[in-house]
């Protein structure tokens, strides 16, 4: 392989790096906590009682969820069309970093002391909007990185070297950064640099470090990556060109129904996936206690496993396929999804535990959630690498980037479900524990509609009107 193909494939690499911090400390385990916490508070100030005041910050984290994915799912394949019509992505990819590095610094303002609700998640979601746009246009340059045979083991490497950079961001933020309710984070120390921990400026720093982390790390990907030069250039009626694309695309979907198939059994199955990682963190602050440094070692165990996972998914994707992988991940998620719901503070699928601490203080129903998570996190991780690599599989080969778009559209058309049926739950029964309930439907309908996909997509003849 030429030097250059290796730096170009090192190159996105780095951008799984660079961006999974976003995902690690801002979505899951230290921003998302934190947000419920200070919710949870402000609300029992109000008079409310303690597990309601929790219901209902799970509830309103869940809707602010919503509204980011609505704003992605509508957006993602019209732009990825466009893409496709300009011959370029680099430039969308540089606009929607701007973004991230926005909308993570952001979360800075989070003071619980003067909290504006709009001002911070209209921030935050700006971050998730630009990094799950930036993260479209990367992907649709997997393809161009190796044969089909290589795709998989590339993708899944990728993928580990995000967890992997996730994994580092985040012993770098409890061990520095992220602030208990004593003030103190997880070796014991105040927050570094003199930061307050009485105004939580540790943690709400978190934020801040991950778009420093972000700016960092994009170097290589921006000095090694570049668009293919054979690719041509349009800059006149891209936008309507790219809507006749997207659909035209659309409209032949009946035409390729196992294209159709993965798409709706991507949809629910990343849906629900998203659901457990972006509400693992707040349902165990909630339902187990837990402060944010002990979702903080939640997440480091979950991501070790998801970097070791993606890594060995991705070898066994290049040889069997991505669908068995994904088949396996699914099947796993829906075992982590009902032990989760089974995890109480005072039992454990129905046999009474002790609260006693068990090991350096952890309960027994601690323990659990810790094994529940590694799971998560290990499913997780091989199933997001097979599914991109499946995405190509199934893809029309000559437009790509809109392929992802609606790969981005199946993950977030109904993006508002698996918030937004938790939302609702939790909100009509008042408990965390059912709220988190529809997870598992989610899981079950993907994977039937996963046995109608076929392995290697459709054959070239169904896109060969579109070249």
């Amino acid at each position: 392989m030429a030097t250059s193909a290796t730096k170009r494939i090192w190159g996105w690499f780095m951008f799984d790096w660079a961006s999974q911090p976003y995902n690690t400390l801002l979505l899951t385990f230290i921003f998302g906590p934190f947000f419920a916490e200070v919710v949870t508070n402000q609300y029992m100030l109000g008079g409310m009682s303690e597990k309601l005041a929790k219901a209902n910050a799970q509830s309103l984290w869940g809707w602010a969820l919503t509204i980011s994915g609505l704003l992605i799912a509508f957006s993602a394949p019209l732009l990825g069309a466009v893409a496709d019509s300009t011959g370029r992505r680099m430039p969308f990819i540089w606009v929607f970093s701007l973004l991230y590095v926005i909308g993570a610094a952001g979360t800075w303002l989070a003071d619980p002391q003067g909290f504006h609700l709009p001002l911070v998640m209209g921030l935050f979601i700006v971050g998730l909007v630009g990094m799950e746009f930036a993260t479209i246009f990367t992907n649709a340059m997997l393809p161009e990185l190796g044969t089909r045979e290589e795709i998989g083991r590339i993708s899944g490497s990728g993928w580990a070297m995000g967890y992997l950079g996730g994994f580092l961001a985040l012993i770098l933020a409890l061990v520095f950064l992220a602030e208990n309710s004593q003030g103190r984070t997880l070796i014991g120390i105040a927050p570094l640099g003199g930061l307050d921990p009485a105004a939580r400026e540790g943690t709400r720093f978190v934020g801040v470090f991950s778009a420093l982390w972000f700016i960092v790390f994009m170097v290589p990907f921006f000095v090694w990556v570049r668009d293919p030069k054979d690719r041509p250039v349009r800059t006149k009626g891209v936008i309507t060109a790219g809507l006749r694309s997207l659909v035209r695309t659309i409209r032949k979907l009946p035409q390729s129904p196992s294209l159709a198939s993965y798409l709706g059994s991507s949809m629910l199955y990343r849906d629900a996936l998203n659901g457990m990682y972006t509400f693992g963190g707040v349902y165990a602050v909630g339902v187990l206690d837990w402060s944010v440094v002990d979702v903080g070692v939640f997440g480091i165990l979950a991501v070790i496993a998801g970097a070791l996972a993606a890594y060995v998914g991705g070898r066994a994707d290049s040889r069997k396929g991505p669908k068995p992988v994904i088949l396996v991940s699914i099947f796993w998620l829906i075992i982590a999804a009902i032990s989760i719901v089974m995890i109480t503070p005072t039992s454990i699928y129905g046999v009474p535990v002790s609260d006693a601490g068990l090991i350096a203080g952890r309960t027994a129903s601690d323990i659990a959630f810790y094994l529940a998570g590694i799971l998560v996190g290990a499913a997780g991780g091989t199933i997001q690498s097979a599914s991109r690599t499946m995405m190509v599989r199934q893809a029309n080969p000559h437009r790509m980037t809109e392929a992802f778009g609606l790969y981005a559209l199946a993950g977030k058309a109904t993006s508002f479900l698996a918030p937004g049926l938790i939302a609702l739950v939790t909100m009509i029964t008042g408990s965390q524990r059912i709220g988190v309930t529809p997870l598992i439907g989610l899981f079950l309908l993907g994977l039937v509609l996963l046995l109608w996909v076929k392995p290697d997509g459709e054959d070239d003849a169904v896109w060969d009107s579109d070249i």
